[in-house]
């Protein structure tokens, strides 16, 4: 069941720390990230470009599609996936990948908005991917929906019936959070609605006019859905994600950067380009 989390509250951070070994090949631009016992590992992909990190992610969905057609895919919004989805898009129209099969269901989206308002995430996912490529099955939280709380339970329940997310795609924000999961106390495991932090809503604010209303709550998957993907996939691009991108891989789980969670997933890829890597 959908409830709200406030992801404003006051809160006491806690963490534990993950004894990590890593290792680096030169010619592949792999860092491997395990802990001693090798329960999980995190393959970190470093491209010298954003254009390459959306290549290379372009290379993972198709080898997806290619291996099972009928792929549940998780998708994000936000600047990163962009460049990602024009690629698909131009891969489609050249008869590379196929999505007839593929079915998607979106992250998050802003709460309440209208789902035709420019700045929804479902008129930016037409306007960018959904429009351009041949997936007729695709599914997006309804920012207008009258009750987000039985919106919350619907959503669950379609990803339910579709049987789980097969690929989900993340950006990752500038406070750690993926999705709308913001630092807080506490994750629903389900869909539910957030409060944004200040943070949150300052990032966003470039996309809204001269006193256009800019939601303050959004509709978001939880980290339970994220959990249950078979695969993950996080792209960060940008000098600006390179502080963030530095404290998810020191190796501590915590609640203030919601994304070092992803360490715990037994298969998460992480591509990068060098300006987020810090170099």
């Amino acid at each position: 069941m959908g409830y709200i989390q406030n992801a404003n509250m006051k809160y006491s951070n806690f963490y534990f720390v993950l004894k990590l070994n890593l290792w680096y090949t030169e010619d592949c631009g792999f860092d491997y990230i395990t802990n001693e016992s090798g329960y999980f590992t995190v393959k970190k992909i470093v491209c010298d470009s954003y254009e390459d990190v959306c290549s290379y992610a372009a290379d993972i969905y198709a080898a997806q599609l290619k291996d099972k057609p009928d792929s549940v895919l998780g998708l994000a919004t936000g600047s990163t996936p962009v460049g990602l989805y024009k690629e698909l898009s131009r891969r489609y129209s050249k008869g590379e990948i196929d999505f007839s099969k593929a079915e998607s269901f979106n992250l998050d989206e802003y709460y309440p908005i209208d789902p035709k308002h420019p700045q929804s995430y479902d008129y930016f996912m037409r306007e960018n991917l959904f429009d351009k490529i041949n997936m007729s099955k695709f599914q997006i939280p309804n920012g207008g929906a009258p009750d987000p709380i039985a919106e919350c339970t619907r959503y669950d329940s379609e990803i339910d019936k579709a049987g789980g997310i097969d690929l989900m795609l993340l950006g990752i924000g500038l406070n750690g959070h993926i999705g709308f999961n913001e630092p807080a106390v506490s994750y629903p495991a389900g869909t539910y609605l957030v409060n944004l932090t200040e943070s949150s809503i300052e990032a966003n604010s470039r996309f809204f006019g001269p006193g256009e209303h800019q939601p303050v709550t959004a509709l978001t998957m939880g980290i339970g859905h994220i959990f249950k993907s078979r695969k993950v996939l996080l792209l960060i691009s940008g000098a600006a994600k390179a502080d963030i991108t530095k404290k998810l891989f020191e190796g501590k789980i915590h609640t203030d950067i919601p994304a070092c969670f992803l360490l715990l997933h037994p298969n998460v890829t992480v591509i990068v380009d060098k300006a987020a890597n810090g170099e």
